[in-house]
């Protein structure tokens, strides 16, 4: 059995100004092989009006992207309940419970760790990081939260530097994506 190709961290955060969600670029195989530094596992969806990002075997990841943009299709954009119909789907489905990946979505006013065990989980400060190097970003978004002033994206940037620093499975190459609040603006960043 091949080890299969794995994406490892991502953050998002949530302020008044809506949600920057980062994700690092490294793609490694099995336990020892970078094969990929500059992988793109953070994306909009459904009119640029969503941000998903995904942790864990890269085409079951792909798979789920394109499940959850389709109930995104199907419900008009709405975040809560296209991530639930996917969860169930996802639970229930005898191909889709075989998937290895965790997505993390969101808007600009709320965001969700879906899995594949029918779990839809809305962080309780508007932080959150999955993926292998996930607590390490969370942990470091908490503490630049609570001990700076910086935005929301400065917050995931720096605290992403940061886990790259202490996970062997994350890189520094970012790619940072925000939704604002106040309209339907949407960033990038590298």
């Amino acid at each position: 059995m091949q080890p299969s190709l794995q994406g490892t961290t991502i953050l998002a955060v949530k302020d008044e100004d809506g949600v920057a969600m980062a994700g690092d670029g490294q793609v490694t195989m099995g336990q020892s092989l970078v094969f990929k530094h500059t992988a793109r596992k953070v994306r909009f969806m459904y009119k640029d009006q969503v941000l998903a990002g995904f942790a864990g075997a890269t085409a079951d990841a792909f798979t789920l992207f394109e499940r959850f943009e389709s109930k995104l299709e199907e419900y008009n954009g709405q975040l809560l309940r296209s991530s639930v119909e996917l969860a169930k789907e996802w639970r229930t489905d005898k191909y889709l419970r075989r998937l290895e990946a965790m997505l993390l979505v969101a808007d600009a006013r709320t965001i969700l760790v879906l899995s594949g065990t029918g779990d839809v989980i809305e962080p309780d400060d508007g932080i959150i990081g999955i993926g292998s190097g996930g607590a390490y970003a969370q942990a470091a978004a908490k503490a630049l939260r609570r001990h700076s002033d910086l935005t929301g994206e400065d917050i995931a940037a720096k605290a992403m530097t940061i886990a790259a620093e202490m996970c062997v499975f994350t890189n520094e190459q970012l790619i940072l994506k925000s939704l604002k609040r106040s309209s339907s603006q949407t960033e990038e960043r590298t």
